[in-house]
């Protein structure tokens, strides 16, 4: 007898649960929708900041110009002897600005004192570089030596990861890179004793050369 009214009661609630109107469903969210609000700051504003806390060198160029004199005297304050450069246009740049590098592969490990890159394109909200092995640097330029100098122009700047990551589909479409990373500040770990050690699985110093060149 107590089974069979525990039984009608639970059928009951049952039947009265379904007569009423189903509960509201949120919306689907919206995947295509950005993470972050779009600021309304300068995008190299926002990319320098993100830059300079990532422990990162900058020079701002205004002309090319510009650059190969700072280069010119980042290079000898720093007395580097070896800059390996292996992409071609950055080799012919050079050559025409009389600033000297190293293109040769032989005891690159072993005398690799700084490289110098592009990338891909410039990340403003995390102050990272984009970087890829389509050029001719490759993946090693990047890891190898001491400091690592890149670069770029301020049209390479985009708001965010997957901005860059458009940048590299339309540009490469069927061909894409086998290797496409991030380059946030010089390579740093606190897996010794919780404390910060810089340039431990890479480049202790990374320098950026922005050279501007939008309309003004």
């Amino acid at each position: 007898m107590y089974e069979a009214k525990t039984k009608e009661i639970v059928l009951r609630r049952v039947r009265e649960a379904l007569a009423k109107p189903a509960p509201f469903l949120p919306p689907t969210p919206d995947f295509t929708s950005p993470l972050h609000h779009a600021s309304t700051e300068d995008l190299s504003v926002i990319f320098v900041e993100s830059f300079l806390k990532n422990s990162g060198t900058f020079f701002y160029c205004e002309t090319e110009e510009a650059f190969f004199d700072q280069l010119y005297t980042f290079k000898k304050e720093h007395n580097l002897e070896h800059l390996f450069v292996w992409e071609p246009n950055l080799q012919q740049a050079l050559q025409h600005a009389g600033i000297t590098y190293n293109d040769t592969v032989q005891d690159f490990v072993k005398n690799g004192d700084a490289s110098l890159t592009t990338c891909e394109s410039l990340i403003a909200r995390t102050g990272s570089l984009l970087v890829s092995s389509a050029n001719a640097g490759g993946r090693r330029l990047s890891i190898y030596p001491t400091i690592h100098i890149v670069v770029a122009k301020a049209s390479q700047l985009v708001p965010d990861i997957k901005d860059g990551l458009q940048k590299l589909r339309d540009k490469y479409k069927t061909n894409f890179p086998s290797m496409v990373s991030l380059v946030s500040g010089p390579s740093r770990t606190a897996d010794i004793e919780k404390t910060l050690v810089m340039g431990a699985h890479g480049p202790k110093q990374l320098v950026l050369f922005l050279i501007d060149d939008l309309p003004h």
